[in-house]
């Protein structure tokens, strides 16, 4: 197969790789000012804490059950196929959000389609564009071009962040309402799923190397991809209190912050989160995919928990900059722990059947965080999601710390 020379990609990796990057910058970028507007879009049409986190919960549980068809049936069809669907989802999803203002049609919305309410990509392209590159790379460049795709999906996450401030700069310059602006947004989103979806189409690898994109059930590594599934969704569980849309929430109630001042402040948390990835791949060469997992994620979640208990904004601020440079860095090495421990035909499955329960065990916890947040200001949903990492990362360790990928035996 031909080879990329690309300055941003391993050696070696397949160019496919390029265009899969690409795409999810576009889906980032939109992922950023979505993430940021949606509570801040539906408190402007009257909605409270509460159904804010319902309409969180419902696009988390959405994306779990779309993850899981994906996983399902992956093996019935070409990758092209499953990426192509998920593209015209999202298109429907953004086009969606942009007409309807009433509760029930916005629900319904929410769970069939791709939109995001996390910081993270927890939509059903992420198993299918990880299958595709790990097939794009050699195990030794895997985790290196795992942290490129994580890099690129919070960077221009991060600048993303800042186009949130695009609507109320257009309503104080009399060009829209802001109502009005922040539905322009919502089709923007829904308009870039057309430009993700032509890339994919240009995707050389599922029609050259169809042995290796047609993917298979899971068998031999079912054991090993259900417990590492189970200790994700306790993982996803936990961060379903700290979604970004809730946090922005948080940051509204608790320091009466503008949207435009969130959206500076997840844009530079965004920058320490892509810049972490950068250390991920030489990390996990010396201490190995399960210690970096782990000892990068303890001491975020430790600062996770002191957020809500810092009585000004800078002080919030600098502990939740301490935890976007860390708490991330386990991301790449998650990804690529997985698709080095199952056969290459069981990627689709695996990527999906880890995913899956992630989606839908964060797919609780909003809910329960925008009731706490109608309770109280002080930030319990914080304290919860820490606490509840602490104890995935010590577990984790303690199950997976013998079970290495192959490079690494």
């Amino acid at each position: 197969m031909s080879h990329s020379t690309s300055w941003w990609l391993p050696p070696g990796t397949h160019p496919d790789a390029a265009l899969i990057l690409t795409a999810r910058g576009i889906r980032a970028f939109t992922d950023g000012y979505v993430a940021l507007l949606l509570p801040y879009y539906l408190t402007l049409l009257g909605y409270s804490a509460l159904e804010v986190g319902v309409i969180a919960t419902a696009t988390l549980l959405g994306s779990g059950l779309l993850t899981l068809l994906a996983g399902m049936f992956a093996y019935r069809f070409r990758l092209h196929v499953l990426l192509t669907t998920a593209c015209l989802l999202m298109l429907g999803t953004g086009l969606g959000f942009a007409i309807a203002t009433d509760f029930l049609p916005l629900l319904l919305i929410a769970v069939i389609g791709t939109l995001n309410p996390s910081s993270g990509d927890v939509s059903v392209f992420s198993p299918l564009e990880q299958t595709l590159l790990s097939h794009a790379a050699a195990s030794a460049q895997r985790t290196a071009l795992f942290s490129r795709y994580s890099l690129v999906g919070h960077l221009i996450g991060a600048f993303g962040a800042l186009a949130a401030a695009i609507p109320g700069v257009l309503a104080h310059a009399g060009v829209l309402e802001i109502k009005s602006a922040v539905q322009l947004m919502f089709v923007v989103y829904g308009l870039s799923a057309l430009v993700a979806l032509a890339l994919y189409r240009r995707l050389a690898s599922a029609t050259a190397r169809g042995d290796e994109t047609r993917a298979a059930p899971l068998g031999a590594s079912k054991g090993i991809v259900y417990r590492l599934a189970a200790l994700f969704s306790l993982d996803a569980f936990a961060g379903g209190f700290a979604v970004q849309s809730l946090l922005a929430l948080w940051l509204f109630q608790r320091f009466d912050l503008s949207v435009e001042a969130a959206g500076s402040i997840f844009f530079w948390m965004g920058l320490l989160a892509a810049a972490s990835f950068l250390a991920a791949p030489s990390i996990a060469r010396r201490i190995g995919l399960i210690n970096t997992m782990v000892f990068t994620h303890l001491p975020a979640n430790i600062f996770c928990v002191l957020v809500p208990f810092m009585p000004t904004l800078p002080l919030a601020i600098l502990l939740l900059s301490l935890r976007a440079l860390l708490s991330s860095m386990d991301v790449p090495a998650r990804s690529s722990y997985v698709m080095a421990v199952v056969s290459p035909g069981e990627r689709p499955a695996a990527a999906s059947v880890t995913a899956v329960p992630r989606s839908l065990a964060s797919a609780v916890s909003p809910m329960i965080a925008g009731y706490l947040l109608t309770v109280s200001t002080f930030g319990w949903p914080l304290v919860i999601c820490g606490a509840l990492k602490i104890v995935y990362d010590l577990t984790l360790l303690g199950m997976f710390r013998k079970i290495k990928p192959p490079e690494e035996r």
